[in-house]
């Protein structure tokens, strides 16, 4: 499992330089870019070279690094300026993912507090600050596999347990282990039997290429369906519960992850299937009272509008193309954190812990 998480990590700093794993070109091909530049970072998030909510801010972390290795150290104004622009640059990249903005939150507070230092030496403190925040979420994800297993420990799995995920919340999107896909890591560690449906997830199909890529890497049983499968299966009695991740988590619990998890949510209530959000408390977003104040990314209508470099939608023909949409709620049954899981009322749950 170790070597698995190693050879797909998404963010690698190695030799003093940062390369993210190109997941536009996977599971075919297996690409480093190398960032050397705020420009070059943005433009991998924005691209979905680097995706999932951790991932991103720790992406955004080292792009914060490279700028602070290029920029001016004259003096401080000078060199905060020249940050300041680098991390407002960034933020814009994906605008739903809290974790890209709580992460650059980290870095700025960091170097307001360096202030007194000469400039050469807040390189050091922000190296240490991206790392920090990748080896934090490692650990927070190793938790998160960990407080899943209640799940699996109160139905019983001797015959086995199937889950159902929605995009990719797995090692491809985290520092390590993943959300979503933590218990599932976790409980092959301990011996358990779980098998898993991934949806592909379209546009982008980050379920069929990323999610199904990993666990088969991994040794997981695992099935791919199309979307508009998943209320079939669950027709069958075949899935016993639903894991997914959460890009943004509103004060009163509704979660923005990606477009059709909301779907998967309702099919799951309409089949009396537990559904479960798996994120760090970093995703919970507090100030944002609930999901309807959550900005909602969207995307180039080419991304729907053609497969493969083929064109499937008439050209004249208008596309909607969100990136996200938000489960209430009130669908969710548990929200699986670090600290635990979370159980209804979770305004009341959320404000206590945060």
């Amino acid at each position: 499992m170790t070597n698995l998480f190693e050879e797909i990590q998404p963010v690698v700093y190695r030799d003093g330089k940062v390369f993210f794993l190109d997941q536009t070109v996977l599971p075919e091909e297996t690409r480093w870019v190398e960032v050397d530049s705020v420009e070059t970072c943005r433009d991998a998030i924005k691209r979905l070279v680097v995706r999932g909510a951790p991932a991103i801010g720790i992406a955004a972390a080292f792009g914060m690094l490279v700028a602070s290795r290029l920029a001016p150290k004259n003096s401080f104004e000078e060199y905060y300026s020249y940050m300041k622009n680098a991390g407002d640059n960034l933020v814009t990249a994906r605008p739903t993912a809290v974790n890209l903005s709580w992460a650059l939150k980290r870095v700025d507070k960091k170097i307001l507090g360096s202030r007194c230092k000469p400039p050469r030496e807040i390189d050091g403190i922000v190296e240490k600050e991206a790392m920090d925040i990748q080896k934090e979420d490692e650990e927070v994800c190793r938790s998160i596999g960990v407080n899943g297993q209640e799940i699996f420990d109160r139905a019983g799995i001797e015959g086995g347990f199937t889950v159902l995920t929605h995009c990719n919340a797995g090692a491809l999107a985290t520092g390590k282990y993943g959300t979503a896909l933590a218990p599932i890591y976790v409980a092959r560690e301990r011996g358990l039997y779980v098998k898993v449906f991934v949806d592909e997830t379209r546009p982008l199909l980050q379920g069929s290429r990323l999610t199904a890529y990993e666990l088969y890497k991994s040794g997981v049983d695992v099935t791919v369906i199309t979307d508009g499968m998943a209320a079939s299966v669950m027709g069958k009695g075949w899935i016993d519960a639903c894991i997914v991740g959460c890009d943004r988590m509103a004060a009163n619990g509704d979660a923005a992850n990606k477009i059709g998890t909301y779907g998967v949510a309702l099919l799951a209530k309409a089949h009396n299937i537990p559904f479960y959000i798996a994120c760090p408390l970093s995703t919970v977003d507090m100030d944002t009272r609930c999901g309807s104040d959550i900005e909602i990314e969207e995307r180039d209508s080419l991304e729907v509008a053609a497969i493969a470099g083929k064109r499937t939608v008439p050209k004249g023909v208008k596309v909607y193309n969100p990136a996200f949409d938000v489960t209430p709620h009130e669908l969710i049954s548990g929200i699986i954190t670090e600290n635990g899981i979370i159980r209804p009322p979770y305004a009341k749950a959320l404000t206590e812990l945060l």
